[in-house]
């Protein structure tokens, strides 16, 4: 799914995002990206997403290669991909169904189609029966669950996810990352960067530490 050979990032300031960085993510699997402010992480996953391009070496998603992609590629390369935000950035005049809907309305689905594609991705964060509700009336861990189900209403290959639990607290982060593993089990392959060592520890996935812009750990996190 994800193939990074030799990636490396230097602004025009000179500053360095990443070192030559090189590794592997196969399709439907799990794995975090840790490390302090400023390790990488947020590069990384702007890389993935097309939004800046590598300066070196060569990164393969799903076969294309990102450095080389033109601007008019970019557009389908993103349907494949699912984005959660620390912020979920919903639309509070919206109800809940049309922030997860909104997505497919942009790719100009039926609306038949996008009903269905909505409740089914409701059910997967168990919200089905807040559809017609708006987002202050939710609790915050149940704003960032609208969210998911609004990165993964399109059926993407892959899910990203920047520190989506950075502003709930201990008992709500577990639940939402146990979200993530629900449909990491339906074969989306899921990429989180996260700084919480310690949930990632107990969840005992895959987990690349970077360190100034350079990978510096690659195995199943531990506790």
């Amino acid at each position: 799914m994800i193939r990074f050979e030799q990636v490396g990032k230097r602004y025009p300031n000179g500053h360095v995002g990443l070192h030559e960085l090189s590794f592997h993510v196969q399709r439907g699997e799990f794995l975090f990206i840790t490390g302090h402010s400023g390790a990488g992480k947020s590069t990384l996953l702007r890389l993935l997403l097309a939004m800046e391009r590598p300066t070196s070496g060569k990164l393969l998603l799903a076969g294309q290669d990102l450095a080389r992609i033109g601007n008019a590629q970019i557009p389908y390369l993103r349907r494949q991909i699912g984005v959660v935000f620390q912020n979920h950035q919903l639309l509070f005049d919206r109800t809940v169904f049309d922030n997860v809907a909104l997505p497919l309305q942009i790719l100009g689905l039926p609306k038949a189609d996008i009903s269905e594609r909505v409740q089914i991705a409701l059910e997967r964060v168990s919200l089905r029966e807040k559809a017609e509700q708006f987002p202050h009336d939710l609790s915050t861990g149940q704003q960032q669950r609208v969210g998911i189900a609004r990165a993964v209403v399109h059926r993407p290959a892959l899910l990203l996810a920047d520190e989506p639990t950075g502003n709930l607290d201990p008992r709500l982060a577990a639940e939402i990352m146990g979200v993530f593993e629900d449909i990491n089990q339906l074969g989306t392959t899921v990429l989180i960067a996260s700084h919480d060592l310690a949930l990632i520890a107990r969840m005992r996935h895959r987990m690349l530490t970077l360190q100034r812009g350079r990978l510096i750990g690659d195995g199943e996190a531990t506790e």
